[in-house]
């Protein structure tokens, strides 16, 4: 025991040294204080700031919602009803209404047929957008020229404008067919370069069956443009995706059919095809040959 107590004059100062530091140590963390001072702040800024806060929030709340754009309601499907707030009852009563022929011209109509509460009717009327003749109706002097130049008595051939040369002016005299109809007509004959045949008219947004029985009793077309057609027994997959609403899965179906059936003989076999646009078969059917 008598070593371990035994030190030199340099152990023995390193030993006060360290009990010094140790001692010194203690008392500066007994009696200095190192806490951060925090300046106060004012309840009103701290107020300030949380209202600021939550109307960040409320904005992007509002931007992250769905948006509605104008639509005419005689086309609202299953999933747009259902984003309308619509219940499956109401959506049935009005496809049942669509079905049997008939159409809403009006949101008074719309909440008659579909019986939708005035809350619904309230949030979503202001984006109903029907046709123009029916929202900008023609008076009766427009109505008797319109059945003057459309009379009953069928037009032949001749007689008829060609529809690739017909002004707006001229289109408008068709009863239905408004500026912005004649803008859409014009608008599309110009994209394409004419007119292929008088059922390209269905292309055309906005134009109802109704309207373009009449626009046939005056127009049709007389000079179509030039386009390239494939034999529908011959074209490879890359001549028929060139076609409209052919695409390569639609292309492939169409030559398996085609091998399995030993080639077409009408066009409406394509029909057969599952998944085939068949409401398109007129307009595909201007692209092909048997």
């Amino acid at each position: 025991m008598k070593s371990h107590f035994q030190f030199s004059n340099q152990q023995r100062n390193g030993i006060f040294l360290l009990l010094f530091i140790i001692i010194a140590l203690q008392c500066i963390y007994a009696f200095v204080n190192f806490s951060i001072k925090v300046s106060p702040i004012e309840h009103n800024q701290i107020d300030r700031f949380r209202k600021e806060l939550d109307s960040l929030r409320l904005i992007e709340i509002e931007n992250n919602k769905p948006q509605i754009y104008p639509f005419n309601p005689n086309y609202i499907t299953d999933y747009k009803g259902y984003t309308l707030g619509m219940t499956n009852q109401e959506i049935d009563r009005l496809h049942q209404f669509r079905n049997n022929g008939q159409w809403i011209n009006s949101a008074k109509e719309f909440q008659q047929v579909t019986k939708v509460s005035d809350s619904v009717l309230n949030k979503i009327s202001p984006y109903f957008k029907f046709p123009e003749w029916v929202t900008n109706p023609k008076t009766k002097s427009d109505n008797y020229s319109n059945s003057f130049f459309n009379n009953d008595k069928a037009k032949t051939f001749d007689q008829k404008i060609d529809l690739n040369k017909a002004t707006a002016n001229q289109l408008q005299k068709v009863y239905g067919v408004g500026e912005k109809l004649s803008e859409r007509i014009i608008k599309y004959r110009s994209k394409y370069g004419g007119f292929i045949a008088d059922v390209e008219l269905t292309e055309v947004y906005g134009l109802m069956p109704e309207v373009i029985d009449r626009i046939k009793k005056d127009f049709t077309v007389k000079t179509p443009r030039a386009i390239k057609t494939y034999d529908l027994n011959t074209a490879t997959r890359d001549e028929l995706v060139l076609i409209k609403y052919i695409d390569y899965e639609l292309a492939n179906d169409i030559i398996e059919e085609r091998i399995l059936r030993e080639g077409f003989s009408s066009f409406e076999e394509l029909t057969k095809i599952e998944d085939f646009p068949i409401k398109k078969l007129e307009i595909i059917q201007l692209y092909l040959r048997l």
